[in-house]
């Protein structure tokens, strides 16, 4: 049915509607029923004629259906539509008489009015006269008896209805002063208004006035012309002194004679203290304040004697002087907290401190003293990481103190380096573990629920510049550069640091640059998200200096442990005489005590690092012999039929031959493996012995007893260096630099120098 009303087809589209005059169309209104029937009898046949008889019929009863039902449905309608119409007829009738009398009764008030309009009209300008005598009596009678009513009002104390009567005759007094009479009046009236100016300044000095009260006589002695400077002056005085008491008493807390050194509270009872007495009377004052001569003052008649901007300025410049002092001993109290441990009593002090303070922001929108507020927090922030930062320092220093003293007990039992590695593992753990702890303290600053950690500086900077930078990274560079301080030849840290000490910190520094470095910065990254673009130090740069001073740190412990082997060599030949010496017998006992040392240096490095690569060794490493008595041109050296041109020739060889060999390089850095390491310690103490060698002369004992000690470390050191040939080639330089030097040089039997050793 709703698509047959807005005539749309089954498809929801509007039907195409015929020619409206068109004379066949049976629902428009020109419909001929002859033209319409002649136009079916030409162009349908006898069947079509019938169904269209047929569909006729079917919508002619359709039509009487929908009729009948429209008239039944609507039926009551019809019947209350009849009698709403039959009442109207009467009401109508009603009013139409209603009407017709009013308009009667407002003729008869028309001519009445007329007639008294008449009668009065020459009376009128007497009347209007007459009324205006009238009201100057009665304004001549309220001022002869305002003197009066004055007395009267401060007798029952309502001044505010004695400053209304006043206020109405003041202008008319004035105008009139010179007139005796008038002049009285005044004179009266002044007198008594001098009374209650000084009634309400000592009710406005009174301390237990209320607020309404002050806010009575303030705006009372204003319309009495009193100074408003004056009283915004003795307002704020009268309050400065209780500010001032409860500024005493945090002085009185904090320890006015040693500030820094303690108090007698907590710092969260300090703040407390100091937010619910100085911060909420100065509240309170404000409020107060702002409401007895700014806001009541705004839109008053005393607004165009700019009153509430002069007392605005006033208000600003005494809160920011008492708030200076109370930001002054808060600072001083913060800066008391030294301690380093748990830290959440002075993150809460400082957001109820915080959150306080912003209650001043929507009673001064112009007013500073939040922003100064929040510089305090940031400021007790980046203090507090820099105690942490000192604390860790510190807490490094001690723990290395602590490895020192069990390395000097190892010592002393004879285990020099029995828990190197887990004093390794101890210290590296101990360093992680406090680093955890210090971040979880200083994430407190961070916390969903402190008020200030939503601030730009605690979202961005301190994050990224503060933690990372600042305390992290720091650190990281603090435990480098004072590992690498270690390294210095000079003074008596560097002199009297143990070797063992030196190994350890180098192999710190490595797990550090492998993986310590990596794993500190992401966790602190994850825990500190800052919102901060400041380029931040990158993460190779730290692990590059890591690098750089466990290299460091390796290097000089190859050198100490090198020049205490170094040491021992060179007394051993600077202290015997090598042209007087007996027949060597046995293997000196300072080699022995170099390859013990040796050995002991092997042990401890392996317990740190890896084993490293070792070229392939020949089988009879441990059995070569030295050129210097196994090559024939040598030995034709030291023949009967010696003369002056073997020597020359010889020497000639030698330096020739070692023209084409490798050039050793002894204090080249090493490698972080256990053979490295031992390679360049051998390296130096052959070195030593050496040039120590070079310095001698030798007899033929001495030159032998050369000979027996070559073998025998020729025997033992092989086995720690990367390449046997760098023993071989040092050692055929220690013989051959004796025999060069040799008054007598008549070698020892090979077979001879075997059983020597063996039997060492």
């Amino acid at each position: 049915m709703l698509k047959l009303y807005y005539g749309l087809n089954e498809e929801g589209k509007p039907e195409e509607k015929g020619d409206p005059l068109d004379p066949c169309d049976i629902d428009g209104a020109h419909f001929e029923p002859e033209v319409y029937l002649n136009k079916l009898r030409k162009e349908c046949t006898l069947a079509e004629l019938m169904d269209q008889e047929t569909n006729m019929v079917k919508h002619i009863r359709s039509l009487d259906s929908d009729m009948q039902t429209l008239v039944y449905e609507n039926y009551n309608k019809f019947i209350s539509a009849t009698d709403t119409i039959r009442k109207m007829k009467n009401d109508f009738k009603k009013m139409e008489d209603e009407m017709d009398c009013l308009a009667t009764n407002m003729t008869a008030i028309t001519e009445f009015s007329a007639r008294i309009s008449s009668t009065l009209q020459d009376q009128h300008q007497q009347i209007t006269k007459l009324s205006g005598v009238h009201m100057l009596l009665r304004k001549l009678q309220f001022l002869f008896e305002l003197p009066a009513r004055l007395n009267k009002c401060i007798e029952l104390e309502a001044y505010v209805q004695a400053v209304s009567y006043y206020g109405k005759a003041r202008s008319v007094l004035h105008q009139y002063q010179h007139m005796p009479s008038f002049q009285g009046i005044q004179n009266d009236c002044q007198s008594i208004m001098a009374q209650l100016a000084q009634r309400l300044r000592d009710k406005f000095q009174d301390g237990g006035s209320s607020a309404k009260d002050l806010s009575e006589c303030v705006e009372l002695l204003l319309k009495l012309d009193e100074p408003a400077e004056e009283l915004c002056d003795k307002f704020l005085s009268h309050a400065k002194s209780r500010l001032e008491e409860d500024l005493a008493g945090l002085e009185a807390d904090l320890g006015v004679s040693n500030v820094a050194l303690g108090t007698s509270s907590d710092i969260l009872e300090f703040i407390d203290r100091g937010c619910n007495d100085f911060v909420g009377n100065l509240c309170l004052l404000i409020a107060s304040y702002q409401d007895l001569f700014v806001n009541r003052l705004q839109d008053g008649a005393l607004a165009s004697k700019n009153i509430p901007q002069m007392a605005n300025a006033k208000l600003l410049a005494f809160v920011n002087d008492l708030v200076d002092r109370y930001f002054c001993l808060v600072e001083c109290r913060i800066q008391a907290e030294k301690g380093v441990g748990d830290n959440s009593l002075l993150v809460r002090a400082l957001d109820r401190f915080h959150r306080r303070l912003q209650a001043l922001t929507k009673l001064l929108p112009g007013s500073n003293v939040p922003s100064k507020g929040t510089e305090i927090v940031v400021r007790a922030a980046r203090e507090r990481i820099r105690q942490y930062l000192a604390a860790l320092q510190s807490f490094y220093m001690d723990s290395l103190t602590d490895v020192r003293q069990s390395l000097a007990a190892q010592r002393l039992s004879g285990k020099d380096s029995a828990n190197l590695a887990e004093l390794l593992s101890t210290l590296s753990a101990s360093i992680l573990n406090q680093i955890k702890s210090v971040l979880a303290y200083v994430h407190l600053f961070t916390a969903k629920d402190i008020n200030f950690s939503n601030k730009p500086y605690f979202k961005g900077e301190f994050c990224s510049q503060g933690v990372r930078e600042g305390l992290i990274v720091s650190f990281i560079k603090y435990i480098c550069q004072s590992s690498r301080q270690f390294c210095e030849s000079s003074g008596d840290k560097g002199g009297s640091t143990p070797p063992a000490l030196l190994l350890l910190l180098s192999r710190l520094c490595l797990d550090y640059e492998t993986s310590t470095i990596s794993y500190i910065l992401t966790l602190t990254d994850e825990q500190f998200l800052g919102q901060d673009q400041t380029p931040v130090t990158p993460v190779t740069a730290l692990c590059s200096e890591a690098r750089e001073a466990a290299q460091k740190l390796l290097n000089y412990y190859v050198k100490v442990q090198g020049l205490i082997i170094s040491q021992m060599l060179r007394k051993s030949v600077e202290t015997r005489d090598w042209i007087n010496t007996i027949e060597p017998r046995n293997v000196r006992a300072v080699m022995k005590r170099v390859v013990e040392d040796t050995t002991s240096i092997d042990v401890q490095v392996g317990l740190l690092f890896e084993e490293g690569v070792r070229k392939a060794h020949s089988s009879d490493s441990s059995k070569r012999t030295f050129s210097v008595y196994s090559s024939s041109r040598q030995q034709a050296r030291y023949a009967p039929s010696y003369t002056p041109s073997a020597p020359m020739d010889t020497n000639l060889l030698s330096n020739i031959q070692k023209l084409f060999s490798e050039r050793i390089d002894i204090f080249s850095p090493v490698e972080f493996n256990k053979v490295s390491v031992l390679t360049g310690i051998i390296k130096i103490s052959l070195k030593t012995f050496l040039e120590c060698v070079r310095l001698r002369t030798f007899g033929r004992y001495g030159l032998q007893q050369i000979q027996v000690d070559c073998y025998y470390l020729q025997l033992y050191l092989w086995r720690f260096v990367s390449d046997e040939n760098l023993v071989h080639f040092l050692l055929d330089e220690i013989v051959g630099s004796s025999a060069h030097r040799c008054l007598d040089p008549s070698p020892m039997e090979q077979s001879v120098i075997e059983v020597i050793c063996e039997r060492g």
